[in-house]
């Protein structure tokens, strides 16, 4: 009898939560998070303080768990990992099933990273962030330089704010879900107000806009931050959440693996990815036409940012959800002409469609945001879309994270070096 295999029991009994958790091979922690994700179901039992469950159902799960094996696996050459999170099919993505464009237009960005992290939603749902993390972060983020990168800054403040919470080693979902309600209203509270008049309270949309630009924020602009924000929480397996779900396999703590996946993020095929559509969308706008600078960009041997997708044969569903909330935003009118511009001139070179770079771009020129604005949204959003990983891996095996290395270099024994 391996680990994950437990004697037979009589299918119309009720099993208690310590019994599924050994037929199951899992933790009891566990067992509760199959129920929140709606994968088992259970009852309060009457003459006890715990719940039951349903024996023939447990064991199912136990099977079709044994099918489908926690491990990573090979297929065609790329990684592949289980997960329950994110789904990308024709030209469309999904959050656990649900259509994450029709999420996003319905939902703040807080209600759709609760519904990714237990299944359920909570409409009206805003975070808080205690005011000792908030405290130590933003002490730690004034300290660097005035040049440093939004990137950096957040990094900085995931760290500070860890060393303020001695819960942080608990790795249970109760713990980690409390980390990431306060996470990620403390790192937007670390970054510098660029408005003297700005409150923290509200939608962390709200919150957000006050520190990506000295604007005062509309309602269309505002809805377009939030969509934004809710659009960007995840997007399957990208570099950054990989870096993530592989601390996490190592049992790292929530705020090491976001830690993680903000260092990958940083790079310019990732997150800084608007930043370079966004001095494109200046280059636009100043020449009058795209004509001229998608020439240069051509003649540099570069590739046009914003455009294209590896993922997306068509256009990126994001990129066409929020340009179609942009037209409603006044100011958004002629940096919306530049992309369209763009991405009308680059079609007669080859058929590429937008990004969300580029609609992300959109915004952040409209709203004279400075050209790392969308990194800071694309990390505040993401993170949300990487604690979601961070619980979905501390309920598979450890360490599983940990592949074999092709050794391609000198065969053994050669002579000790001189």
């Amino acid at each position: 009898m391996t680990d994950h295999e437990a004697a037979p029991t009589h299918p119309d009994r009720r099993l208690s939560t310590k019994e599924a958790a050994e037929l199951l091979g899992v933790k009891p922690e566990t067992v509760y998070a199959y129920v929140s994700r709606g994968q088992l179901s259970s009852r309060r039992d009457p003459g006890g303080r715990g719940s039951t469950f349903d024996a023939k159902e447990v064991a199912a799960l136990a099977r079709r768990n044994r099918r489908e094996p926690s491990g990573s696996s090979h297929i065609g050459g790329e990684l592949s990992v289980r997960t329950r999170i994110t789904l990308i099919d024709k030209d469309r993505y999904y959050f656990r099933g649900v259509d994450a464009t029709e999420l996003a237009a319905r939902h703040s960005c807080e209600e759709i990273a609760e519904w990714l992290w237990t299944g359920r939603l909570r409409p009206g749902i805003t975070f808080t962030a205690p005011d000792t993390s908030v405290a130590i972060a933003r002490r730690a983020v004034d300290a660097l330089p005035e040049h440093s990168g939004p990137t950096d800054r957040l990094r900085v403040a995931t760290i500070a704010a860890a060393t303020a919470d001695p819960l942080r080693f608990d790795l249970s979902q109760d713990a980690v879900l409390g980390t990431a309600r306060t996470l990620i209203p403390t790192l937007v509270a670390a970054l510098p107000p660029l408005r003297r008049d700005h409150r923290d309270e509200g939608p962390l949309a709200r919150r957000l806009w006050g520190r990506l630009t000295g604007r005062a924020p509309d309602a269309a602009s505002l809805r377009v931050l939030d969509t934004a924000l809710g659009l960007l929480i995840d997007h399957d397996l990208a570099a950054s959440t990989l870096a993530v779900r592989v601390a996490a396999s190592a049992r790292a703590h929530a705020y090491a693996a976001v830690s993680a996946g903000l260092g990958v993020l940083e790079g310019p095929l990732h997150g800084a990815a608007s930043g370079l559509a966004h001095r494109l969308l200046l280059d636009v706008l100043d020449q009058g036409s795209a004509a001229p600078v998608v020439a240069d960009e051509l003649r540099s041997g570069r590739r046009i940012p914003g455009l294209g997708h590896r993922l997306y044969p068509g256009e990126d569903p994001r990129a066409r959800a929020l340009f179609t909330l942009l037209e409603e935003v006044p100011d958004a009118a002629p940096a919306l002409a530049a992309a369209h511009d763009l991405v009308a001139t680059t079609a007669r070179h080859t058929p590429l469609h937008a990004n969300v770079d580029l609609a992300l771009a959109v915004l952040t020129v409209a709203s004279g945001m400075p050209a790392s604005a969308g990194e800071t949204v694309f990390a505040v959003a993401r993170t949300a879309g990487w604690i979601a990983h961070v619980l979905e891996e501390y309920e598979e095996r450890p360490l599983r994270m940990r592949p074999s290395g092709r050794y391609v270099g000198a065969r053994p024994p050669q002579p000790l070096p001189r």
